[in-house]
């Protein structure tokens, strides 16, 4: 028996230029968003214009053309390669009698079809109500729109008409939502901020993996599981498409030198991403802000990595993280005719799914992260089991010897461990 798969929404993409030079990249962004949020791309549309039209977006002549096209390829929706106004939107689907979505509402589903845990879901949720928000409209409640006494009597809301007071009433509902899921955020994130202060409690070092989305980020994580970690089991999940994973993966790295460093994955990154995600996602973004090393993931394979390298700089910007130390970490090179695994300045080529290139990566993050860790000599008490427990566990001890005056060991510490256990050096 034939199981039947069902057919995707044709949809038909367009895009004003405004003498952008990354203009191209933008278009082929939005065609693999369009992709993502199971459609399929079947025809576009492109106008170069010295200004966005107020009310259409586009001219009327080039409304008109779209429409033919668009219903000449059997296209249902219109999407449009910027956020729009409501206005605009209304206008274009009156006119080209299309659903039309724009590049905001598209990956705000986008991310609505991936959300997995409940902190995902209501960042999403909160992103999409404040995008929804100042997008509601009198036109579409059922009820009668009329003003009542044509406005000529105040401002309050016994005079406005039934339209009208559904809308307000439509804002209020979704202020009180936004408030709801506002709370429900905090305490989650006052949960993530406890296990953050006792990850920052054992001083050891936080390394966040960031990037464009789809770069490899989560098969580089799960490489470095595999090699150096007690627990490779706790692999990340990894598909081949746009936001595979929204949520946060927190990992413990153990290298063989006794090293050990903290390891996130974090949400992929993409041009234009809406103002209203970032700003709920920020708590999910706080492992980066945090972080002592980013490693910036990048496709080396695709044609369009410079863009995506500024991609994700603006982001990081966006957020608030301009001073950490960055690895930029160029994936795919099994792609490529390069000869890999290699390092190249402050970054490296390298293939995720490569164990030498995962090993090579491994020793420039400890090169990177541990060039300040220095071999002192300690005399601990031999009642002082708890602290010889917590360097076993944190830091990098090279020798132990018990001796009558105490336990003598030669240890390599952080700057701020060499001050906490000064007053045990010898």
């Amino acid at each position: 028996m034939i199981e039947n798969t069902p057919r995707k929404t044709k949809a038909f993409i367009a895009g004003a230029n405004l003498n952008d030079p990354n203009f191209d990249y933008y278009m082929s962004e939005l065609a693999n968003l369009t992709e993502a949020a199971n459609m399929e791309v079947v025809g576009q549309a492109r106008q170069n214009e010295e200004h966005i039209i107020a009310g259409t977006y586009f001219g009327l002549g080039k409304i008109n053309e779209i429409k033919d096209m668009a219903h000449g390829l059997k296209a249902k929706v219109l999407v449009l390669n910027d956020e729009l106004t409501p206005v605009q939107i209304r206008n274009l689907e009156k006119l080209t009698k299309l659903r039309v979505i724009d590049r905001t509402e598209l990956i705000l589903e986008i991310f609505s079809s991936r959300a997995r845990t409940k902190q995902a879901k209501l960042q999403v949720q909160l992103a999409r109500l404040q995008y929804e928000l100042p997008r509601l409209h009198p036109s579409e409640n059922t009820l009668d729109q009329q003003r009542g006494n044509g406005g000529s009597t105040g401002g309050g809301f016994a005079n406005r008409g039934a339209g009208e007071s559904k809308l307000e009433l439509n804002r209020r509902t979704i202020g009180k939502q936004i408030s709801i899921i506002k709370r429900e955020l905090q305490a989650i994130d006052k949960q993530e901020q406890i296990k953050a202060k006792r990850r920052n409690q054992n001083h050891i070092p936080k390394v966040a993996l960031v990037g464009y989305t789809n770069a490899g980020k989560s098969t580089t994580m799960n490489g470095l599981l595999k090699e150096f970690s007690k627990h490779s089991d706790k692999q990340v999940f990894v598909k081949n498409m746009l936001f595979a994973t929204l949520d946060t993966n927190v990992r413990r790295i153990d290298l063989e030198n006794n090293f050990s460093f903290i390891l996130s994955d974090t949400v992929g990154f993409i041009s234009k991403l809406p103002h209203n995600l970032i700003e709920s996602f920020k708590a999910t973004l706080q492992e980066v802000k945090d972080a002592d090393l980013l490693i910036n993931v990048v496709d080396a394979s695709d044609p369009n990595m410079i863009q995506m390298i500024r991609t994700t700089q603006n982001v990081l910007n966006e957020i608030g993280v301009k001073n950490t130390p960055i690895i930029t970490a160029y994936n795919k090179a099994d792609k490529s005719e390069r000869n890999y695994p290699q390092i190249e300045g402050s970054g490296i080529l390298y293939s995720a799914v490569d164990t030498k290139s995962i090993e090579t990566l491994a020793d420039l993050i400890t090169k990177r992260i541990f060039t300040n860790y220095k071999k002192i000599n300690l005399l601990l008490p031999l009642s002082a089991g708890k602290i010889l427990s917590y360097l076993h566990e944190n830091a990098q001890v090279l020798t132990e010897t018990y001796q009558n005056d105490g336990v003598h060991i030669a240890v390599r510490l952080s700057p701020r461990e060499q001050a906490h256990f000064a007053s045990y050096i010898v």
